[in-house]
């Protein structure tokens, strides 16, 4: 299904809306440093970069270039991660209507049987993430790849424990919180790949609050305090019992790492509005307004020097309200992309 929708359905989609790949220039053919660059670095350093222009009889600059375009042939287009986004929302979107569905029913916590539906939406989300371990070494790569590994890792063990101990509530109430934020998050990076700065500013904000409610406030709240404590009541410790929390408890480890992350950038990416002369973050790049407060009237008698030094200070004043607005522009782009890369 994955390969389907991303070669018939999202990347026709995102030529219609006008996505575009940046034209790449390709490394030329060179095996000494082709070489270098799979075995020991893809960003040699000063000395490594000499001693190999030395064995290519190639100037520093060449080989300094030639490694800038090697990284950039690795680094995946637009499209690669419109697709991937794409087909992603569209399994948490999935995912998380069924989840609600499931647990919407009837049935008391204590006798839990196993209904079809509850069968059929396990083998969905088992299956989902068992493909995301299978490939993860083709998909985008992020810089919490380890974070992620870990992650998987005890979803799928979690998913197969509460399945055979029979803890479908449990279950598929933690499937249920952790696609309600990711269902934000993946088209929160389509309008980011397609520059919709407005939908993406606020597509971000809404993710950032679901998932830190969701995260550090339900998560730990209902399903943690539940599976400590509340389950003492019923039954006696087990294997069981330690091993469902001490994956539950790997999990929250990852939620407050993620959400520091959060945090962060929501504080830096809000920054550019706390100014009243500056708009707020939903407005897009290229219409921020250069207010300058008007000067105090000049006397008669020395009308033209005060005009000079007016037009002085005003041309000052809009060029270093420029700069500093570059600056703000810069770091919230920055804090924003890095959040994209990470989760």
């Amino acid at each position: 299904p994955a390969v389907v929708s991303c070669r018939f359905i999202a990347r026709p989609l995102g030529r219609k809306l006008g996505l575009r790949d940046k034209v790449r220039l390709n490394a030329p053919p060179n095996p000494v440093l082709e070489t270098f660059y799979a075995t020991h670095s893809k960003d040699p350093k000063e000395g490594e970069l000499i001693s190999l222009s030395k064995q290519c009889d190639l100037p520093t600059r060449k080989v300094e270039r030639w490694f800038r375009y090697r990284r950039n042939q690795d680094k995946p287009s637009l499209t690669t991660k419109f697709c991937e986004a794409s087909w992603r929302f569209t399994f948490y979107f999935i995912s998380f209507f069924t989840g609600l569905a499931v647990l919407y029913d009837p049935l008391p916590l204590v006798l839990q049987p196993l209904l079809s539906s509850v069968f059929w939406y396990y083998m969905l989300e088992l299956s989902f993430y068992s493909s995301l371990v299978c490939t993860l070494p083709f998909d985008v790569k992020r810089k919490d790849l380890s974070q992620q590994i870990v992650h998987h890792a005890a979803t799928i063990f979690l998913i197969c424990f509460s399945y055979c101990a029979n803890y479908l509530r449990i279950g598929t109430l933690v499937m249920v919180i952790h696609d309600a934020s990711d269902c934000i998050l993946e088209p929160t990076k389509i309008f980011n790949y397609m520059k919709w700065r407005r939908i993406c500013d606020g597509l971000f904000i809404i993710f950032s609050a679901v998932f830190l409610i969701t995260r550090l406030l339900i998560f730990p709240y209902k399903v943690l305090y539940n599976t400590y404590y509340y389950s003492m009541e019923l039954y006696q410790p087990f294997f069981g019992y330690y091993f469902m929390n001490a994956l539950l408890m790997i999990l929250q480890l990852l939620h407050v790492f993620w959400s520091c992350l959060i945090i962060h950038m929501v504080y830096r990416f809000i920054l550019r509005g706390t100014d009243s002369q500056y708009p707020s973050v939903v407005e897009s790049s290229h219409s921020f307004p250069i207010r300058v407060s008007p000067a105090p009237a000049a006397p008669s008698s020395q009308g033209p020097i005060n005009r000079i030094r007016m037009c002085r200070t005003v041309t000052t004043s809009v060029i270093l309200g420029e700069g500093l607005l570059q600056s703000i522009k810069a770091q919230s782009q920055a804090a924003f992309n890095l959040l994209i890369e990470i989760y």
